[in-house]
């Protein structure tokens, strides 16, 4: 039964449901809202239960001040018999009201609210930021955004509950208490007026600070965070170049500024909690001096007496409970503030709102006067101008030195990056006004490098087909000359073959392997237009031979543009395009390259050997 109740509340939302507006907007207050919009109606019932449960609560005083006046009125032996009902009323508020407002409460919170809750702002929120541009994530630290998203969902859930808790439930109970204590004693009215005033001054003073301070605590932990997982990434590196010294300065310095950041927060903490426990001595003192002296002048009865005095010793504990929760409120708030400001940045690579799939029905592709800078607003591009066209089925080499700008032209028909001038169309369709997803069906890239997913071998490769059956899959394998080594790996938990997991970025294997598993995925692909962004670069003469077959199998029928510094490997395509600085140069076959005694012929003669037949490739 109590596992029924409990599912019941827990399956209310699903914690992977998508908003309607899929943009979180910027601004706090919106920000909240847009999160908290979806829970709207368990937040009301909250809400209302917590009111039940602080009056329920509020009661207990003035139920110790009836039964002090039923004993100082009643003889003995009648007490029961002549204020049963009101004992029943008693015996209902404390056995069966404030119980059941708490219990259904709990459920509320417990099961509807928190676990979906915080799941849904993580989700939410790396549903947007994963469709952030690649420049989004090139800018930052890969563990600094994953922390944000983290502490978002917590925060958020965290703050909303606790004002719930907290404020909305002091509020009703203080409520209560001022209606109680001007009806014994309007004159008890004054201290807490006085104290209510300095405390609420005391809020006002520590809590935005309390808010601004934990935000830039909250950026510090991030940094901290980000550079501890940079080194953590990169671990071969520090290893290899015996860094330790400096990676530890560097990882020491974040964390020293942290502790700076949280130092300062602390003092605000000091000076909060020892302004309070001042006015709550002023607070307890002044009201039972006022009681008493009233009682002794015969204004105030012993019950009323035995009333205001637990009143004021309860909003003295909860003063110190409230205080304790709004700057943790305040402290999320800081927190939900610094994550937004990652979070909740608009998309910048979006489809047009009137987006068509991209159909592929020969493979062209165009440069038209293409311009493109990665530092807007500089002197100088990396592409100028750049015009090229590559027919359906055509083979081309893209050729030149080290930043002429060859990837970019790859990641600029992916739509990794908008071009700033000109455009790139594939059979006519401007990259611009058709779907991503669409355009990078149509496009297979094997890159130079190669990052796999910390998961199967089997899900690597078919990220290229999901749809996939395993046969397909080990056929891919075995054309890119990478299944003799999949079926001999296992990993730590022992799983083996396909089902062993590679590591983050694909670290167990080594980068040969790497690169291979990479070609089987794209072989799986089968997309129309090809590029092999120095596609064997990792690989050995032995197993780039091996596979060059496969490679021109893979070729056959699609529109390929190569990559390679490698000059042998792409010599044979049908035409080759040499760049400089952003800008044909030369293009041409080999043979006619190499006659033309230009920049191709020149970077031709720095290097030797190769893996295709030099004769060949020349005629």
């Amino acid at each position: 039964m109590f596992n029924r109740v409990t599912s019941f509340f827990d399956h209310l939302y699903s914690p992977t449901a998508l908003a309607e507006n899929r943009q979180p907007p910027l601004g706090l207050k919106a920000f909240f809202i847009y999160f908290l919009d979806q829970f709207r109606a368990v937040f009301i019932v909250r809400f209302l239960l917590v009111a039940i449960g602080s009056v329920a609560d509020a009661m207990m005083p003035i139920f110790v001040g009836l039964i002090v006046g039923m004993l100082s009125s009643t003889p003995p032996g009648e007490i029961f018999s002549t204020h049963w009902p009101i004992f029943l009323v008693m015996i209902g508020v404390v056995v069966v009201v404030r119980p059941t407002a708490f219990f259904l409460d709990t459920l509320v919170r417990n099961h509807a609210i928190i676990p979906n809750l915080v799941n849904i702002v993580r989700w939410q929120s790396h549903w947007h930021v994963i469709r952030q541009s690649w420049t989004f994530f090139q800018n930052d630290f890969a563990g600094r955004i994953a922390n944000k998203i983290m502490q978002a969902g917590e925060s958020i859930e965290t703050a909303v509950n606790l004002a719930i808790d907290a404020a909305w439930y002091a509020l009703v109970f203080l409520v209560v208490a001022v209606i109680v204590m001007a009806g014994m004693d309007p004159m008890l009215l004054v201290p807490m007026a006085a104290w209510g005033l300095l405390y609420a001054v005391l809020f006002v003073i520590t809590m935005p600070l309390i808010a601004r301070y934990s935000e830039e605590l909250s950026e510090a932990k991030s940094v901290m965070t980000g550079r501890i997982v940079d080194s953590y990434t990169n671990i071969q590196t520090l290893k290899t170049f015996s860094t330790d010294g400096h990676e530890d300065a560097y990882v020491a310095e974040s964390v020293t500024e942290h502790t700076v950041q949280f130092r300062r927060l602390m003092r605000v903490f000091t000076f909060m909690w020892s302004t309070l426990f001042v006015l709550n001595a002023g607070l307890v003192v002044s009201i039972t001096w006022i009681a008493l002296a009233a009682w002794n002048a015969g204004q105030l009865s012993t019950a009323a007496v035995a009333t205001a005095v637990p009143f004021v010793l309860q909003i003295m504990n909860m003063s110190g409970w409230i205080l304790e929760i709004g700057s943790s409120i305040f402290r999320q708030i800081g927190n939900v503030r610094d994550s937004m400001e990652t979070i909740a940045q608009p998309l910048t690579m979006v489809d047009k709102t009137d987006a068509q799939p991209l159909v592929v029905d020969k493979g062209e592709l165009v440069y038209d006067k293409v311009s493109f800078n990665y530092w807007r607003g500089k002197a100088g591009s990396v592409i100028d101008g750049f015009s090229l066209k590559v027919e359906a089925g055509e083979k081309i080499g893209l050729v030149g030195r080290s930043g002429s700008g060859k990837s970019t032209l790859v990641n600029l028909a992916l739509r990794m990056f908008d071009v700033q001038a000109g455009s790139i169309r594939i059979d006519g369709e401007d990259v611009r006004e058709v779907t991503q997803e669409s355009l990078r069906q149509a496009i297979g890239l094997v890159s130079q490098d190669t990052s796999l997913l910390h998961r199967s071998v089997r899900e690597n490769i078919k990220y290229g087909r999901q749809s996939a059956t395993d046969e397909e899959m080990v056929r891919a394998a075995e054309q890119a000359n990478v299944h003799d080594v999949i079926t001999g790996l296992a990993d730590p938990k022992g799983r083996t073959g396909y089902d062993a997991h590679v590591g983050e970025r694909g670290v167990k294997l080594s980068g040969g392997q790497r690169q291979r598993v990479a070609i089987a995925r794209v072989l799986l692909k089968n997309a129309p237009i090809l590029v092999l962004d120095e596609a064997t670069s990792a690989l050995d003469s032995e197993v780039e031979a091996a596979i060059q077959e496969q490679l021109q199998t893979l070729m056959q029928g699609k529109t390929v543009i190569a990559i390679a510094h490698r000059l042998s490997t792409i010599a044979a395509m049908d035409r080759l395009v040499v760049l400089e600085k952003g800008r044909i140069v030369e293009e041409g076959t080999h043979a006619q390259l190499l006659a033309s005694g230009g920049h191709y012929a020149q970077l031709w003669e720095r290097q030797s050997g190769g893996f295709l037949d030099l004769e060949v490739a020349a005629q």
